[in-house]
């Protein structure tokens, strides 16, 4: 393993200060040997920093990966945007690399200003272009953003550009659909996803997207791959290789984790809310009976 030089935690990279919200008091936290968390976009509207809060202050794991595309730098270029709950964020990530937690910060192609670090340790946070995990089961799995597979980034990036325009017009209307919902007391729903699963196009290029990546980690030796970049988690065998996607935090609100047997699940954290939201109602209707 390379050896990893410090960069001090006062750089100027991107604003941190002292949470807005501090971390909820929660008894017992869901414990975990790996979390795998990408695409969050922090910097854009559409980011649903709540929901991963609400994630991070009730999981731990002795290791952490960023699986790219943390910061939106593409946004930020055209219009700064950095509320509080952004920040509580970063924060949350940084006391977690200052508890013990490994914390391994894979970039992608909307934080690719971050890739001339790799190498580097920012406040604990171990900066790599991708990684190889073990797991408890003794797999070994290639981690990456998965840009590096994208035929539209590789061939045509200004057609990702207009891309990324469209798709944030609609991450705007997610973010409005959603305050509706939550409104009449309904859970969150994404308007995205569900236009992306109705899309013939969209579902065709994922499919081909997975396939090109699981390819790419059987030709290197490894026994699966970790990536995000397409908002798409899933978990399937694709050509003898374990291919895992841990999904994004804009629009599925999902996360991967490995127990301490090695075993991997993906996490829906919006039903992950809905069920303890319903367990909290049905212990306080007890309560109230007896």
């Amino acid at each position: 393993m390379n050896a990893i030089t410090r960069i001090p935690l006062d750089a100027d990279l991107f604003p941190i200060s002292e949470p807005s919200h501090p971390e909820a008091p929660v008894a017992q936290r869901r414990r975990f040997r790996t979390i795998w968390i990408s695409d969050i976009h922090l910097g854009t509207r559409g980011c649903n920093a709540a929901m991963l809060i609400d994630f991070l202050d009730h999981t731990d794991s002795d290791t952490i990966y960023l699986v790219g595309d943390i910061i939106d730098g593409w946004r930020m270029k055209k219009r700064f945007y950095w509320p509080a709950s952004h920040n509580d964020v970063v924060w949350r990530i940084m006391k977690r690399a200052k508890r013990g937690a490994r914390v391994v910060y894979i970039p992608g192609n909307h934080d690719e200003m971050f890739r001339q670090f790799t190498g580097l340790n920012f406040g604990g946070v171990e900066i790599r272009r991708k990684a190889i995990h073990e797991t408890a089961d003794g797999r070994k799995l290639l981690v990456m953003h998965g840009d590096e597979f994208d035929a539209i980034m590789l061939a045509h990036r200004w057609l990702a550009f207009v891309g990324d325009a469209a798709y944030h017009l609609l991450m705007k209307l997610n973010v409005g659909v959603n305050l509706v919902r939550q409104r009449l007391g309904l859970p969150y729903w994404s308007l995205s996803k569900h236009a992306k699963h109705k899309v013939k196009n969209a579902v065709e290029f994922i499919g081909r997207f997975e396939e090109v990546v699981a390819h790419e980690a059987g030709v290197r030796g490894v026994d699966g791959v970790v990536c995000g970049h397409i908002h798409t988690a899933e978990m399937r065998r694709i050509g003898g290789i374990d291919y895992y996607n841990d999904g994004d935090w804009v629009e599925g609100c999902t996360a991967l984790v490995e127990h301490g047997d090695g075993r991997m699940e993906v996490l829906h954290w919006a039903d992950e809310i809905a069920a303890r939201r319903a367990a909290e109602a049905a212990a306080r209707e007890l309560a109230v009976a007896a």
